[in-house]
């Protein structure tokens, strides 16, 4: 494995987990059936996710100075995430994440940014070190978008390929995506992107498409269980999913397939191996609980892999 490593840039929130039979419609009080604190944010998460799969990692961003900050540094730190490039936001709360979670593991979020809301460009000027002779720079949407647009820019410049994760969804603007070289939306957060629904492969392939002509180098759709569809210059194709159940939360799976992307790219895999690694972290995820907690370690990911596709390097 090229002994390099990853740079995630991006969010991390105390995740309020609240479980309930069915979630809420609006104005309606429902009694919950289980309530807990688990460290999240997609950064947090992306960050996780690559170093459990035993790649170095590396984590900018921004927490407050309060309880919920100290905890998601140790629940970095005992996943072996070098935390120096998260600065203590003294001026601000760490962020949170408010998730109501049904039984079949469909969920609700709400994000108050907080601190995350302060990325600027000092952050992306602290970015600059710990892109030196990095292999990808991760990336979400859960801080400012002209943090997210800088700092692709100058991973850009810094020959740091960019892996988009448009999430949560909204409406991008041009000028960042000559800078992606991956972008991997799920089924809603492309059709905030491209203007029309993508349910499936056929609409996928058109959302993709129009993504690549914006001027993505490649870009990948993932449609939960049905797979992922993926175009770039040279090739366009569709990656079946795997049959998971039960499927317990989906709060991390995107958050695991763009880290288990990243390592297998890293690791020398080709563009199909590499989602199918990813979709594989993803697809572990779901069946557990919480975010953190559900990402996968290198050896579960491997013996997985191994048992569902016959073959389990990473």
């Amino acid at each position: 494995m090229n002994q390099s490593h990853i740079v995630v840039f991006g969010s991390l929130n105390m995740d309020l987990v609240v479980n309930t039979s069915e979630l809420p419609l609006a104005g309606e009080t429902i009694t919950g059936e289980g309530f807990a604190m688990i460290p999240g944010g997609k950064g947090a998460n992306q960050a996780i996710a690559v170093s459990r799969l035993g790649f170095p990692c590396r984590m900018v961003g921004r927490i407050g100075k309060d309880s919920f900050g100290e905890i998601l540094l140790r629940s970095l730190r005992e996943s072996q995430v070098d935390t120096t490039g998260i600065l203590v936001d003294e001026t601000a709360h760490t962020g949170v994440a408010v998730i109501t979670v049904n039984r079949n593991g469909e969920n609700q979020i709400i994000v108050i940014p907080e601190a995350n809301g302060n990325l600027d460009e000092t952050d992306v000027d602290r970015l600059r070190p710990h892109l030196e002779g990095a292999a990808y720079l991760l990336m979400q949407l859960e801080v400012p978008l002209a943090s997210i647009e800088a700092a692709a820019e100058l991973a850009r410049e810094m020959g740091v390929k960019v892996i988009l994760d448009p999430a949560p969804a909204q409406p991008l603007p041009f000028t960042l995506y000559r800078n992606l070289n991956i972008i991997t939306p799920n089924a809603l957060e492309a059709e905030k992107l491209v203007g029309f629904p993508v349910t499936d492969t056929d609409s996928a392939q058109q959302a993709a498409t129009y993504l690549q002509e914006q001027g993505v180098e490649t870009v990948m759709i993932t449609l939960g269980q049905q797979g992922v569809y993926c175009v770039n210059r040279e090739e366009s194709f569709f990656v079946p999913g795997f049959d998971i159940e039960p499927i317990i939360d989906t709060v991390a799976a995107g958050d695991a397939f763009n880290g288990g992307l990243a390592v297998a790219l890293c690791s020398g895999m080709n563009l199909q191996r590499s989602i199918i690694c990813g979709s594989a972290a993803g697809a572990l995820t779901v069946t557990r609980a919480g975010a953190q907690s559900a990402l996968p370690d290198q050896e579960t990911l491997s013996t997985f892999l191994g048992e569902r596709v016959g073959w389990k390097e990473l």
